[in-house]
């Protein structure tokens, strides 16, 4: 049953994408709401809580950078698992998964011990000041100490999924995301330990996932499970390749969260405060708006690889139309929302009317060309699930370093934009690199499996 449940090359595509992506989609939309709970609850501590949101703030650049080390196992191995699945060489596909999982043991053991001795400098570095550091230092020094189950977790859950156990992947999101919700409340408030209890609720949150994680994929149920620890170098630089990937996006929207913050508040001058505030909960909305495109992409990713280590272009094809009509829908959905009803989605974060005015004219900006990351997303998911990890990097390069940091740093200076030239960004840089992205994978993928797919059944129909 496993074995016919990991075969994507048989059945709709359609129906086998949404079967996995559903439950993706669900556990990310839980994990999403204990990030967003997590916010909510700081922001609405007495007193404090715009001070403590925009510390918090301040040490996600530095968390975006801990989980890019889980992309480049992930979204490295994972799709290379599922291509020597398609070419039915199973056991070439574990010892990827373990190469991965060993990976991401030793990464996570040196980060620890470099951020416990470095965050005060790299806190500093990324705006933290006297008013918001302390918040900041509170938070992040705590969630250092999970940073193996965060990597365990976010990294090994793509082998789950891609071996077509969803919901158990869901399980591994959901069960940690729920513990999280109930104990943010009880730490924060009750307890009384403000920012640290938030902290100290995503660590145990973290390492009850990643528990579970490995103890599905160590157990007789997985088609392909992880028997023991091993870093072989052919399949290892073949994870990097790939997966540098994931892991430059990730990275490249840290520092690029590090310019953002620094120009905010060179900038933002007495105002500063509330437009890194409102930074921080455009990211939380940007998460809430991507969680079911990335549910869709991560359902389609083992079904796109598998297909085409199996050599069925029709049903690659298949795979890429599904992810663009339901990115470009979903996107236009939440866009409409941000043009129309900002103030709303930011009412949800926080009862400062201040904060609320500013980020709702700052999030329009920032959101006036979304739907067109769908484009984008379509693009740069095709590039890492059939294997190309030049375009791939390339691409996740494009947006965030060519484009991006240099653009935050210059627009502030023209037209008088000031602070507001920091969101104009997002959108000139949305229109340049999904273009770009997506027209180039169809040229090199998307049209000639197309006219591949049309020549075999022109042949099959006069056979």
């Amino acid at each position: 049953m496993s074995k016919a449940k990991g075969d994507f090359s048989q059945g709709s595509v359609v129906k086998t994408i949404f079967r996995l992506a559903i439950p993706i989609f669900l556990a990310e939309l839980v994990h999403l709401a204990y990030n967003i709970v997590d916010r909510v609850f700081i922001a609405r501590m007495p007193e404090t809580g715009t001070a403590a949101l925009t510390g918090v703030g301040i040490a996600f650049p530095l968390i975006s950078l801990i989980t890019a080390f889980a992309n480049l196992a992930g979204m490295g191995g994972a799709p290379l698992m599922s291509i020597a699945r398609g070419e039915g060489d199973n056991d070439k596909a574990q010892r990827i998964q373990e190469t991965s999982f060993t990976m991401l043991l030793i990464t996570g053991a040196v980060l620890t011990a470099v951020m416990l001795i470095w965050c005060p400098t790299l806190l500093s570095l990324m705006g933290g000041d006297e008013e918001t550091l302390p918040y900041a230092l509170d938070y992040f020094r705590i969630y250092v100490l999970g940073i193996i189950p965060v990597l365990i977790g976010l990294g090994m859950n793509p082998f789950i999924n891609g071996q077509g156990f969803a919901t158990i992947g869901m399980g591994t999101v959901m069960i940690g995301a729920a513990l999280n919700i109930v104990l943010d409340p009880l730490l924060i408030y009750t307890a009384g330990m403000g920012v640290k209890g938030a902290a100290v609720a995503t660590v145990i949150s973290q390492f009850v996932s990643a528990v579970w994680a490995v103890g599905f994929l160590v157990s007789k149920r997985p088609i392909i499970p992880v028997r023991k620890l091993r870093i072989e170098g052919e399949h290892l630089l073949s994870i990097v390749k790939l997966g540098v990937t994931g892991f430059t996006f990730k990275a490249t929207n840290s520092v690029v969260q590090t310019i953002i913050n620094v120009t905010l508040k060179a900038w933002g001058g007495p105002l500063s405060t509330l437009y890194i505030g409102s930074m921080s909960i455009i990211n939380s909305i940007r998460e809430l708006v991507m969680c079911p495109c990335n549910g869709v992409m991560s359902g389609a990713t083992p079904v796109t690889s598998f297909n085409y280590g199996a050599d069925k272009p029709d049903r690659v094809v298949t795979s890429l139309k599904t992810m663009l009509v339901s990115s470009i829908v979903i996107a236009s959905v939440f866009w409409a929302i941000m043009v129309f009803a900002p103030q709303w989605m930011f009412s949800i974060f926080t009862e400062d009317q201040a904060l609320i005015e500013l980020g709702s004219k700052c999030g329009r900006i920032y959101f006036l060309t979304f739907p067109l990351m769908a484009f984008q997303l379509t693009g740069q998911n095709t590039f890492v699930a059939l294997n190309f990890p030049k375009y791939a990097l390339f691409f996740s390069m494009l947006r965030k370093i060519i484009l991006v940091a240099p653009l935050t740093i210059v627009l502030p200076y023209l037209f008088n934009m000031g602070a507001m030239g920091v969101f104009w960004t997002e959108t000139l840089s949305q229109i340049i690199a999904s273009v770009a992205c997506f027209l180039t994978m169809y040229h090199k993928i998307w049209k000639p499996m197309r006219l591949r797919a049309e020549a075999e059944k022109k042949a099959a129909e006069a056979a």
